[in-house]
């Protein structure tokens, strides 16, 4: 794992998306296109703005989404379907993005999801990590044993704080209960991680997640397994760290 940790958000999103940009190019130039996977939230707002201005050929890259609220529509102001058109799927000629949609039977959205995504291999998957330690809608314990690319999961109250703290709800009687969130070992599968964790709030998560033990408490703390992780922290998120902050 590379820790890189930046003085600011913005300077964290532009060395994020330089670096995944130049993962997307290479699995282009080696085999003639890319598959990606996108997060969502505040955490990536800074990442995004950048990958979209990098160099990269979109019209051969195909783009799963990570996770979505189960039982909210699409234009609802914390629909991640809403935030990723607006912000990355509107902005790039992708081949094609495959959403969750959380307003479908979630059972089925989950299996035809499932089957899609097992007829692709993944070059880069760009995540974050909750303040709970969550990885995607993963909240602990999180399942690290499921073969299942996409699951329902059930939000714990953390989770929904963060959500509600976040801004994208009116109260926190309003967040989900559950989610469609792809599966750790789904993530986990990726050849390469982009991991982008700023903010202060996520500090405590951050120091469990690399310097603690590998746990489903600790969801995030299974990146600690991957041969291929890029983690982009600022100094408020890498605070707690022996080694930085």
């Amino acid at each position: 794992m590379k820790i890189v940790i930046s003085d600011s958000k913005s300077e964290l999103g532009e060395h994020a998306a330089t670096t995944g940009a130049r993962l997307i190019c290479e699995a282009i130039q080696a085999k003639g296109s890319a598959n990606i996977i996108v997060a969502t939230g505040a955490s990536q707002f800074e990442m995004l703005s950048e990958l979209i201005k990098q160099d990269v050929d979109w019209s051969v890259v195909t783009a799963f989404h990570l996770d979505e609220y189960i039982g909210i529509s699409a234009d609802h102001p914390a629909s991640f379907r809403k935030y990723l058109k607006k912000r990355f799927v509107e902005k790039v000629n992708l081949r094609k993005f495959y959403y969750v949609n959380g307003e479908n039977d979630p059972v089925a959205e989950c299996l035809q999801l499932g089957g899609i995504i097992n007829n692709f291999a993944i070059d880069v998957a760009f995540v974050g990590i909750g303040e709970n330690g969550h990885l995607a809608f993963n909240d602990p314990p999180a399942d690290f044993d499921t073969e299942e690319p996409y699951l329902i999961v059930n939000l714990d109250e953390k989770c929904r704080m963060q959500q509600f703290g976040e801004g994208w709800f009116k109260s926190l009687n309003d967040v989900p209960g559950q989610a469609i969130s792809m599966s750790v070992r789904q993530i986990m599968k990726s050849k390469a991680i982009i991991c982008c964790v700023p903010d202060l709030r996520k500090a405590d998560a951050v120091k469990a997640s690399l310097e603690g033990p590998v746990t489903p408490f600790v969801p995030a703390s299974i990146l600690q397994q991957h041969e291929k992780v890029w983690m982009y922290l600022d100094k408020d998120s890498a605070s707690l760290l022996k080694s930085g902050g």
